[in-house]
């Protein structure tokens, strides 16, 4: 290695050459890696320069890794791994946990659970950062470079580690003036049949277009129709609160509306498929200990607030 690229520099380079290969977008690695597209571009320019070879074809539209950019990225994501896991052992040996941590979660989860008890665990470890992304979309903790991510939904087999929280049941709910105005269903055929709004939660890459719904014949699935759509769960509540239309909701975010009237269950014979709350983690992060300091601490405050939200509700099994 050449003289003027000191170790941290370079590890800085490697960095961010993995950010630009995960993200496909000097700008977007930038702002990850909280810089300028300039100095991405130009870590990029000084490591291509100091391997030999070009890492990556870029043209005005698009950047695309050369044969070589994949090669190296392989070995570099062992790098930062090393050096990731020496930093825990380390840590964990001096028993402060240090450094930031990037966590995601659903916006009704964070909003509720997660962001109130933030300060708290800053409190708990003031050594850890932590950087809260919320939203009700599909994430990808690779290409985002998550450490934590909640998941409020149907697990799918992946490469991560899944921690599950708890199973949340959830109900078909309507503001009590839609069903004056439309009449309540009693089942999910009662949905199709009669012409009922429903308020989907839908987003770009969404794959479920429909409700499944718990029949005396098992799981049904049924393509509902509504004259709006939204992408935060939160949006659904307010229309369902407003008279809009049927919403499908977890018990726990809606259970104030439930205790005071201004949403009632409707088609309780067909309730949909709970779903489960749980926190996901990269198998390489899990010895971290800001990770697991977090998680640990999320977990128990997510358990305690799930009982308090629901406490004095009536909940079908």
């Amino acid at each position: 290695m050449e003289a003027r690229i000191i170790a941290m520099a370079y590890v800085n380079i490697v960095r961010m050459f993995v950010r630009v290969y995960e993200l496909g977008s000097m700008s977007a690695a930038a702002r990850d890696q909280r810089t300028s597209p300039a100095v991405a571009s130009a870590r990029i320019s000084e490591l291509e320069k100091h391997l030999g070879v070009r890492l990556f074809n870029r043209t005005t539209r698009s950047l695309q890794p050369t044969d070589n950019g994949r090669l190296f990225y392989d070995g570099a994501l062992k790098i930062l791994d090393a050096i990731a896991e020496a930093e825990a052992a380390v840590a964990e040996a001096a028993q402060t946990p240090r450094g930031t941590i990037f966590v995601a979660a659903p916006l009704g989860v964070g909003r509720r659970f997660i962001a109130p008890h933030v300060p708290a665990f800053k409190d708990a470890h003031p050594l850890i950062d932590v950087r809260l992304r919320l939203s009700d979309r599909a994430i990808d903790m690779a290409s985002e470079g998550l450490d934590v991510a909640f998941h409020l939904g149907a697990l799918e087999d992946s490469a991560l580690k899944v921690r599950v929280i708890a199973e949340c049941p959830r109900l078909l709910c309507a503001a009590p003036g839609y069903i004056a105005a439309h009449g309540a269903p009693d089942s999910g055929e009662a949905l199709l049949r009669d012409g009922h709004a429903c308020l989907s939660l839908r987003f770009p890459g969404a794959r479920e277009f429909q409700w499944a719904l718990q029949t005396a014949d098992g799981v049904r699935r049924y393509e509902v129709r509504g004259p709006f759509e939204s992408d935060d769960g939160d949006v659904l509540t307010a229309w369902a609160l407003a008279g809009h239309g049927i919403a499908m909701k977890p018990w726990f975010e809606v259970a104030e509306h439930l205790r005071s009237g201004a949403l009632v269950p409707v088609a309780e014979a067909t309730p949909p498929l709970p779903v489960q709350l749980a926190v996901l983690t990269p198998h390489r992060r899990l010895a971290d200990p800001k990770t697991r300091a977090f998680t640990d601490f999320m977990v128990a405050q997510c358990k305690a607030e799930l009982a308090k939200a629901v406490k004095g509700l009536t909940i079908p099994s």
